[in-house]
């Protein structure tokens, strides 16, 4: 770990303003990003940004320096977000089946559209389709780590990953038209 965010650690837990204002303006952006591809409109999103920073100021003394500290930044938010739609009861809400659909070439359905686009869309999918194509095409999570945060099975993950794009290149295929 770079010795500034060491530094800057060790100020946010002394508590001082600046270096919590400066750990805060790293990251907000981005998860501000994260928040709104799992939350279904912009105040949800505003929602998960605040809670991941009451949660991530208040976790500061569980980082032990030894792994990335954007990974467990982002790992914060991910799991607040998770959270956030576990109480709203709107998700991760997926159907529970193991039906994968089999694609033998893997098409890259996100290599024609902007992220604006794709942000779009994404935030038009039901919660539980949204949640699991979060986790799998953008924060990279695998079908086996998607399956214990969520308390499902490895099959439901894939089938549900499967049913996003699916109903993502729908979307695509009929604004081409």
């Amino acid at each position: 770990m770079p010795d500034n965010d060491y530094e800057l650690l060790l100020r946010c837990l002394r508590k001082e303003v600046d270096a919590e204002y400066m750990l805060y303006e790293r990251y907000a952006a981005r998860m501000y990003g994260l928040c709104l591809r799992y939350g279904g409109n912009e105040a949800e999103a505003e929602d998960m940004l605040q809670e991941g920073f009451m949660k991530l100021f208040s976790s500061l003394r569980d980082f032990r320096f030894e792994g990335n500290l954007d990974g467990w930044v982002k790992r914060i938010f991910v799991t607040t977000a998770l959270n956030y739609r576990r109480i709203q009861k709107t998700g991760p809400a997926v159907e529970l089946t193991e039906e994968v659909e089999s694609e033998t070439v893997r098409e890259d359905i996100l290599s024609n559209i902007s992220v604006k686009d794709l942000l779009a869309l994404i935030r038009r999918l039901p919660p539980g389709f949204r949640t699991i194509f979060n986790l799998y095409a953008i924060e990279e999570y695998n079908h086996k780590e998607i399956a214990e945060m969520l308390g499902i099975t490895e099959g439901t993950s894939k089938s549900q990953y499967h049913r996003a794009r699916k109903a993502i290149r729908q979307m695509i295929n009929e604004t081409e038209k």
